[in-house]
């Protein structure tokens, strides 16, 4: 795919940042990468880069405007979870100049951010849901085992404690935030990802990958095809009506796909996904730019993750500290 106009990439520093710009990387599409930390990762990855305030800034839309018009960009791919329910409410301005932001509607990123909310929105439509409660002083102990976690916000398992017994759940009682917290079953056995892309209440995919966490992050990955888990994510996205890519999160109650997290943007393992033949990332910028029908052949294989060192020139990080144009000489070890 080969295109005059950019794409930029917010979040450039996280890992769903940087899994965005490897799914693109020799596509032919130009990108632009933008991050608040001038030593972000994935600003040494991109032709160009940007450094930008944050999203609680009250300049970072007008930044984001501004950087758009100068590059060309027709599209923006968020990195960040923080940046969703802002781009989210922006998505207008960008709209009336020519930009399309790769997010969902608000009440979308809202369902998916609140854990409480995601399990209420899958029991209310018929969807199997862990029982999930806002956390309380007194929890009862015959609900052991459970898992205690932020109700909103979060990642990478920061805030996340499983407790099988009345030792382990005193002790995450004092680690958590208990205005933000969440009770929720636990589910043993497997965990799987599962990604999609959706428009118009369509959905295209699902690619389902079992895989095993390490630090949070998924470090270890099969993808596998499951009729059973394939037909269940695809009818909940339906419902729920994302725009672009969206991430689910799943576990086996007796057989039965039981999701637990919905993320409605694209993964960390949307690097590793491209890899098996389903590029989120390419699919959803020929279907807005070419008005191409999402097109994908899913391979199952196993996908190890594992770190590469770049390294940047001094000039290319002067200049992201003084807030320039940034593109300056970086190579791969």
């Amino acid at each position: 795919m080969t295109t005059s106009e950019s794409i930029l990439v917010t979040g450039a520093g996280g890992g769903v940042g940087q899994s965005i710009i490897k799914a693109l990387a020799g596509s032919g599409l130009a990108m632009v990468g933008v991050d608040a930390d001038g030593l972000a990762t994935g600003l040494q990855a991109v032709p160009i880069a940007y450094r930008v305030p944050r999203a609680d800034d009250p300049a970072y839309v007008p930044t984001l405007v501004d950087l758009c018009a100068r590059e060309q960009c027709r599209l923006i791919f968020p990195g960040l979870d923080p940046e969703l329910p802002v781009l989210s409410a922006a998505a207008a301005s960008f709209t009336e100049t020519g930009v399309t932001v790769v997010v969902s509607e608000p009440d979308v990123i809202r369902t998916g951010d609140d854990k409480l909310e995601t399990a209420v929105f899958l029991a209310k439509r018929g969807f199997p849901a862990p029982e999930t409660v806002a956390y309380r002083d007194e929890v009862d102990p015959s609900w052991l085992p459970v898992v205690l976690k932020p109700r909103w916000g979060g990642s990478r398992s920061a805030g996340v404690f499983v407790a099988k017994t009345i030792e382990q759940l005193r002790a995450a009682q004092r680690l958590i935030d208990p205005a933000n917290c969440v009770v929720q079953e636990y589910l043993a056995g497997d965990e799987y990802t599962c990604g999609t892309v959706n428009f118009d209440g369509q959905c295209h995919g699902p690619i389902v990958m079992r895989r095993e966490l390490r630090g949070g992050d998924t470090y270890r990955a099969e993808v596998i095809r499951d009729e059973t888990i394939e037909s269940r994510v695809s009818a909940v996205a339906q419902a729920l009506w994302p725009f672009g890519a969206c991430n689910f999160q799943l576990r086996l109650r007796a057989g039965e796909p039981v999701i637990f997290e919905i993320n409605p943007r694209c993964s960390g393992t949307t690097a590793a996904r491209a890899l098996a033949g389903f590029n989120e990332p390419l699919m959803i910028a020929s279907h807005l730019l070419q008005n191409r029908t999402p097109e994908y052949t899913i391979q199952p294989l196993t996908i190890l993750r594992y770190w590469a060192e770049l390294v940047a020139s001094p000039d290319r990080l002067a200049d992201l500290s003084a807030g320039r144009r940034s593109t300056g000489k970086v190579w791969q070890l």
